[in-house]
C-alpha cells in the first residue's frame, strides 16, 4: 500500500529548535544530545542540593536516587520530545520532526538525513517519502549544498578542488552536482589561493633547512588537495623570492 503523507505547513516548534550550527559541520547526527534525567532529587536534609545536580546532556534518563534508596524516574516522558521528535507513534511524523530539527541552523544533504533516519529506525519507505517531499519543497537541495560547501571551504580553509570533491562524496552528493560545484573554482583562482597559503606559512619556516622548508610547505598544500606539481612550483618560487637557491632542489614527496 502506498503511504500518503498529509503535508500541512510544518514549522519547527520553539521548544524543538536546535541552536544554530557552526556553519558547515561534518554532518554527524546529533540525536544523542539533549537527553537527561527527570528525577525529583533528594528531599531530605542538607544533602538535597547535591542530589539535584544531574543535568541534561548525555544522561541515561534515570531519576535521582532518593534518600530512601529508591529510584524516582520522574514523569514518563519524553525523550523523543526532548530530542525534537514527534511524541506520536506515526513514523512519518517522527521522520519529519527529526529532519526539521537537523535542518535547523545548518544545511544537510539527503544522504545525511537518510542516515539519521535509519539510525532512528524509521522504515525505509517512510524515510524515502519524507525526504522526497522535503526535496520537492526545497528543504533539501544537494546542488545548493554543494555550491555553498565549495564556497565556504575554499575561502575559509583554502581547500583545492580535489579535496572539496572528496568531502562532498563522503556526504553523498551526486557526482554531477559535485562536478558543477567544484567547477566554480578555476585553475587561476586555485593557484592564487595556494600562493596565499604558502605566503602565510612561509615565515614560520624561516631558520629551517631549505629542503625541510620545501617539504613542509609542499606537504601543507598536498593535504589541502593541491597537486604535487603545482605545490612544488609555488613553493620553489616563494623560496627563490626569499633568496634561496633552488636550482638543484629535489623533492621526494615527503
Amino acid at each position: 500500500m502506498t503511504r500518503r503523507t498529509d503535508w500541512a505547513e510544518h514549522t519547527v516548534p520553539e521548544h524543538h529548535t536546535a541552536p544554530a550550527g557552526q556553519g558547515f559541520a561534518d554532518g554527524a547526527d546529533q540525536d544523542g544530545a539533549g537527553q537527561g534525567g527527570a528525577g525529583t532529587g533528594s528531599r531530605g536534609g542538607g544533602r538535597s542540593g547535591g542530589r539535584r545536580r544531574r543535568r541534561g546532556g548525555f544522561g541515561d534518563g534515570r531519576g535521582d536516587s532518593r534518600g530512601d534508596g529508591q529510584q524516582d524516574s520522574g514523569p514518563p516522558s519524553s525523550s523523543r520530545a526532548e530530542k525534537g521528535e514527534s511524541p506520536t507513534g506515526d513514523p512519518a511524523e517522527r521522520a519529519r520532526a527529526i529532519c526539521l530539527r537537523l535542518l535547523t541552523g545548518t544545511p544537510r544533504t539527503r544522504k545525511q538525513l537518510a542516515d539519521a533516519l535509519r539510525k532512528r529506525e524509521i522504515p525505509e519507505d517512510v524515510a524515502d517519502e519524507v525526504l522526497t517531499r522535503f526535496e520537492e519543497v526545497g528543504l533539501i537541495n544537494d546542488g545548493a549544498f554543494a555550491g555553498a560547501w565549495v564556497e565556504s571551504r575554499h575561502h575559509g580553509r583554502g581547500l583545492a578542488r580535489r579535496a572539496l570533491a572528496q568531502e562532498l562524496r563522503t556526504k553523498g552528493v551526486d557526482a554531477t552536482l559535485i562536478e558543477e560545484a567544484v567547477g566554480q573554482l578555476d585553475s587561476e583562482q586555485e593557484e592564487a589561493t595556494a600562493r596565499e597559503l604558502v605566503a602565510r606559512k612561509l615565515r614560520s619556516t624561516r631558520g629551517l633547512d631549505r629542503d625541510k622548508r620545501l617539504r613542509r610547505l609542499a606537504g601543507m598544500l598536498a593535504r589541502k588537495g593541491y597537486s604535487e606539481g603545482l605545490a612544488l612550483r609555488i613553493v620553489r618560487q616563494a623560496l627563490e623570492e626569499e633568496g634561496e637557491d633552488t636550482e638543484d632542489l629535489g623533492y621526494d614527496g615527503g
